[in-house]
């Protein structure tokens, strides 16, 4: 049983330890949305604050924060190890911290090859749809910022875990629309042209 359980415990460090990697070398590349601090200020991963832009020094907090509790993750299994003293209730302790520091990225951005979202990256090829949501009165965000009320919730279904945002404005919903719709559906947006 205890091989078991190292093993998977280090199955899943090594997942955060590859995510953390991948989001840090795709950070720096070529983002479609959003580009201009406009654009950002209307996409939140929460709902009481903007987007910070992908670049390390925008990042450095949560690139440190996440850093340090990935180290003391694995410090922390190690020194149990040596004292004799792990069993099944250092696996789940040490497996709190990972979970819930999975935002410590305020980031949102799209790129040709898919979308980083807090400390993951995911292609386009592991989504399988999205939906936007309306927050209303017994939605979950509903309350946190004037600017979020009555706005959208973007859920984006992976072959994962989903990723959310909070769209605030009508343009921004259409242009991840057509590009969501182009990328995971692989079909534009047709726009109906009246003729007069």
């Amino acid at each position: 049983m205890k091989i078991f359980l190292d093993a998977l415990f280090f199955l899943i460090i090594g997942y955060y330890c590859v995510s953390f990697i991948q989001v840090l070398i795709r950070m720096e590349s070529k983002v479609i949305l959003p580009t201009t601090p406009e654009e950002r200020a209307v996409i939140r991963k929460h709902p009481e604050k903007p987007l910070a832009p992908p670049k390390y020094s925008k990042q450095k907090l949560g690139i440190i924060i996440y850093s340090g509790v990935l180290m003391f993750v694995i410090s922390m299994y190690f020194i149990s190890l040596t004292f004799n003293e792990i069993n099944w209730s250092i696996y789940l302790l040490l497996s709190i911290p990972l979970t819930n520091s999975s935002d410590l990225f305020n980031l949102f951005a799209i790129s040709n090859d898919g979308v980083l979202s807090g400390i993951r990256f995911i292609p386009w090829k592991r989504m399988k749809s999205y939906q936007f949501i309306t927050i209303d009165m017994n939605h979950r965000f509903y309350g946190f910022s004037k600017e979020v009320n009555n706005r959208y919730e973007l859920k984006i279904k992976t072959k994962g875990f989903p990723v959310s945002l909070v769209v605030t404005s009508d343009e921004m919903k259409e242009k991840l629309d057509n590009i969501l719709r182009e990328h995971i559906y692989g079909t534009e947006k047709i726009t109906v042209v009246k003729e007069s």
